[in-house]
Order: structure tokens, then sequence, then C-alpha cells
């Protein structure tokens, strides 16, 4: 299995239980080995009372795309800590993407760097994730 086959069949089967992404309305824009980009559309149920989208939104799709990132080696792996900071408001229709990229992993650690967009092209936030790889994995792959 190549890396990018592996890192696909980690998502797909991350995605089947993921209900908290699907709910937000998020899709898999792509993955590979050390990286995924999720995107969503922010909806009204998505914006605070200043009429633009809720940071916790935005963390969460930032922390969505960190995880199928830091997933895609078929290891299971939780967050151990992250930290954003936010750069603009995302607005009620933007078209938001977290790009998640892998920085570097050393045994059970990982840290990933997730820049969040809008559809110009306008960064939203920047969000660090540190992950921690715990027993199990994903799928057998001797399937």
């Amino acid at each position: 299995m190549t890396p990018q086959e592996r890192a696909r069949k980690s998502a797909d089967a991350m995605w089947a239980d993921d209900n908290a992404s699907k709910w937000a309305g998020m899709a898999i824009n792509h993955v590979d080995e050390g990286t995924a980009t999720l995107s969503m559309t922010v909806a009204a149920h998505h914006c605070n009372g200043h009429g633009i989208c809720h940071g916790g939104v935005t963390f969460m799709l930032a922390d969505s795309a960190f995880a199928f990132a830091c997933n895609s080696r078929n290891q299971a792996t939780v967050a151990q800590h992250n930290l954003i900071s936010f750069l603009a408001p995302g607005r009620l229709g933007d078209v938001l993407t977290a790009h998640a990229t892998e920085v570097s992993l050393a045994g059970r650690s990982g840290i990933y760097d997730v820049t969040v967009s809008n559809q110009d092209g306008v960064k939203i936030a920047e969000f660090r994730g540190m992950s921690r790889a715990i027993a199990g994995t994903l799928f057998d792959e001797q399937d």
C-alpha cells in the first residue's frame, strides 16, 4: 500500500464515525501522508453575535484538518495540545479551507501547522497542533 493509499484509507475509516465534522458541514478535499485539506461554507448557525464565524467553528475546522493529517499513517493519534491565532473574520457565505501540514514527527509526538483561508486566499487563522500517537490503528492492513 502506498503512503497516499494508506492516508486515504485512514481518512475514510475516521470519516465514517466523524459525526462532528459532518455535522459542521465539512468536506475532505485532500489527504496524503502528513497532510490534509478540509473545507466548509460558513452558514448562519456558524456565526456569533458579531455576525462573523464563531472562533470555535474556525478552530474546529483547523482541528479536524489536523486530525486527518496526523492520523494519515494508520496509527491512532490524538491531540496533545493546540493553539490558534485568529487573523481575520470568516463571514457568512465564506468557504473556509484548512490546510494541515506535518512539521515534525519524532517517535509518538508530532507537530502540525494548519492555515485556514477563505475563498479569496485571505488567511483567517493559523493553528499549531501537537499530536500524540496512542495504541491502535484505524483499519486492519491485512484486509
